[in-house]
């Protein structure tokens, strides 16, 4: 007792009292959350008013003298790019070039009432623009519309459906009491997934799901965005050499377009192929010089406005549509279409489409509206953005628009261009205006063409990504595995399963990690308390007769069988084995001793010699560090419980350090330390230190039972 106290006098301990927490009711607190919703008050009114519009809350405050300037410059240049990318991103989409601008004036208005991001630019997207393409050009083929321009001279693999599309007629489809053609039944697909993508959204938000998004790690996203940008290259090919071949539905539409691709390269537009030649060198040429003078110049160059300009100009006067058959943008007609209810019919056949399209455009807008703000100092409300994207969906659904999102191109220009406020958004929007009152019909004469090049140009930095394996497998093979994964199964199977493939493998990942995590067997560092990897440290020394082992994750059900292996293997010791061993030494010397007692003529020697037989081990105690273990299930208690009753048969104590609160919580509700917790000060300590004092102060569990066995 006296050497006890020793000890804890000269390495005290100190003592932690655990502090008492009342919880309530969960019936009250139900109570009290439903009165505080619905107590209505002028102050509740405007807090939830100017949280749901937020430009109520931050326009009165818009410093004219000092942001007008910023914000002015930024939605105009803005503005200018967005014009030919809103043209163009409709070739993905599958439907007329007049929709793109649409989506891009109704989303710029709409999140500047209800973004709480002063940089984001909601629009079109390259990614969201082939993710509805793909549903559009899917439901039109089954409707029985020819999907190519002519397509009658044309070699075409596609053997994903076995429908065959009316051609040589008009064909037209009933949808609200109208007959309805091609062009209006892909609109109108793409109104009703982007109406029930912008409700899954708001659902999302009003039940608190924003979460879903951390699911989505970044390698994952970054190699689902290459792998889209690839299919991007794949489907817009067709364009710069002038082919009308039709677009491949159902999965390997990359590999299906490219063979259709060669099987018809004969039939090769030259107009084509030389002005996408020309439009490709301008635009790389524009990005390079922006990129390398890029401090010097105080504006990005409008290099898409002037290639789409000179192109029209040139095929307008040079008639390249009836003298060499270029296929152009057709008439853009200006003004406004009325607006119109999304067809409820059509949407049992996008619904599960539509979930993909809500979760990507709700990650990606969250995601950029967080890194600009942490950039600028300060802060965005991530459910508050998923409500703008949403309604950035639903609204313009009514008005023949298709899914947006935020977009880092534009985003980045709005960023380096001063502006300070979504007035920026609002300016922008007024410039699709103009075009879209007076200056869309002079785009008639523009070539698709020059439109795929446009969209090919913009997929330099997701295409340049490949240069950074390198790098990405030194930083993380994990990160690297899981963006190779991502990238190919998108590319090569489909953007939706490329997603889910990307989700579930990241997913996997961690489960792996998990299952077979570091474990470490500590020694102590000279006259100190600090305990660490021995492998990964010198000069550690293992404390006598002690074992302290580390197990780096959590401990659950799938992995108990990887926690026990590896704490055998370390320790060196299993229990059963050890205790089989025993069993089978000691009937091995009861018969010997027995032959002897009988040679001997002796009837008590068998059972002195049994007694003595036993097996000294090199340690009498093992410390568990749960510093790495951050939560444990009924399972891994149950674990614990094990070892601490099967070490304890051969004479080895089994006792717990450096555990959080929440895993002493879980071993006492599952009464580890016994009842009332009797066993808690003998079973668990708060650092390795004192675990390893108190395992050398104390009689170890061979000694108790050799003590029991001589009494």
């Amino acid at each position: 007792m006296e050497e006890v106290i020793k000890v804890t006098e000269t390495t005290p301990t100190p003592l932690l009292e655990r502090q008492v927490r009342q919880r309530q009711p969960t019936v009250s607190v139900l109570k009290s959350k439903l009165k505080q919703s619905v107590t209505c008050s002028v102050p509740r009114v405007r807090s939830t008013v100017t949280g749901f519009f937020p430009v109520v809350r931050w326009l009165p405050k818009y410093k004219l003298r000092e942001y007008v300037w910023g914000d002015l410059m930024s939605g105009v240049i803005v503005g200018i790019i967005l014009v030919p990318q809103a043209i163009a991103y409709c070739l993905l989409a599958g439907v007329e070039p007049i929709y793109g601008l649409y989506t891009s004036f109704y989303a710029n208005i709409i999140y500047f009432i209800m973004g709480t991001s002063r940089h984001v630019s909601v629009g079109i997207f390259s990614l969201m623009s082939l993710m509805v393409g793909q549903v559009v050009y899917r439901e039109v083929f089954k409707a029985g519309f020819d999907l190519s321009e002519d397509s009658s001279s044309y070699h075409v693999l596609n053997v994903s459906m076995g429908i065959n599309p009316t051609a040589g007629e008009v064909h037209t489809v009933e949808l609200m009491g109208m007959q309805c053609g091609k062009e209006c039944y892909a609109i109108s697909i793409a109104a009703a997934i982007t109406f029930l993508a912008g409700i899954y959204q708001v659902m999302m938000a009003i039940f608190q799901l924003g979460f879903v998004s951390v699911y989505l790690s970044a390698p994952m996203l970054d190699g689902f965005a290459t792998g889209a940008s690839f299919t991007i290259l794949t489907v817009q090919a067709k364009y710069l050499l002038g082919l009308k071949i039709p677009r491949h539905q159902g999965y390997g539409t990359v590999a299906v377009t490219w063979f259709n691709i060669f099987a018809n390269i004969q039939n090769t537009n030259l107009c084509d192929l030389i002005t996408s030649a020309i439009c490709i060198s301008v635009l790389v040429a524009g990005k390079e010089i922006q990129e390398r003078y890029k401090d010097r110049l105080k504006i990005p160059l409008p290099t898409e406005l002037i290639v789409v300009a000179g192109s029209t100009l040139a095929s307008h006067y040079g008639g390249l549509n009836s003298r060499y058959d270029s296929s152009v943008s057709g008439h853009i007609p200006t003004g406004f279409i009325p607006p119109q209810v999304p067809n409820f019919s059509l949407m049992s056949q996008v619904a599960l489409d539509a979930i993909p399209l809500a979760v990507i455009s709700f990650a990606f807008t969250v995601s950029l509206s967080e890194m600009f703000a942490k950039k600028n100092g300060y802060t965005v409300r991530p459910n508050q953005e998923m409500l703008a994207i949403g309604f950035c969906n639903i609204i313009p659904s009514f008005f023949h628009c298709f899914t947006t999102s935020a977009a880092l191109a534009k985003t980045m220009v709005k960023d380096s261009t001063g502006c300070q406020t979504q007035i920026s958004s609002l300016i922008s929007a007024l410039v699709v205006l103009l075009v879209l009152l007076f200056f869309a019909p002079y785009f008639h004469a523009l070539q698709k063409c020059v439109l795929a090049c446009i969209i090919i140009v913009s997929l330099r930095g997701a295409l340049r990504k490949f240069k950074d394996i390198p790098d990405k497998w030194r930083a993380s093979r994990n990160d690297a595995i899981v963006w190779l994964v991502t990238m190919s199964a998108t590319a090569l199977i489909s953007v939706e399963l490329g997603l889910l493939v990307g989700i579930v493998f990241s997913m996997v990942c961690i489960i792996f990690k998990t299952q077979n995590p570091k474990v470490s067997l500590l020694g102590r560092a000279n006259d100190t308390d600090l305990y660490e990897d021995m492998e990964e440290y010198k000069n550690l020394m293992p404390p006598p007769r002690v074992q302290v082992f580390r197990f780096q994750a959590p401990l659950y059900y799938a992995n108990k069988e990887s926690f026990l292996k590896s704490l055998y293997k370390t320790v060196g010791v299993e229990p059963f084995l050890e205790m089989t061993r025993r069993r089978k030494a000691e009937k091995k010397a009861k018969e010997m001793s027995m032959q002897q007692a009988k040679a001997n003529g002796d009837t008590t020697n068998g059972e002195v010699v049994v007694g003595l037989v036993k097996r000294e081990l090199d340690f009498h105690t093992i410390v568990l560090d749960c510093s790495a273990i951050p939560f444990i299930d009924s399972t891994g208690m149950a674990t614990f419980k094990g070892l601490v009753k099967e070490y304890k048969e051969i004479g080895v104590s089994v006792v717990l350090a450096s555990c959080n609160t929440s895993l002493i919580d879980t071993l006492q509700k599952g009464q580890f330390f016994g009842k009332n917790d009797k066993d808690m000060n003998s079973l668990l300590f708060h650092t390795v230190h004192a675990a390893v004092l108190h395992a050398n102060s104390m009689p170890s569990a061979a000694e108790c039972k050799s003590e029991d066995s001589v009494v």
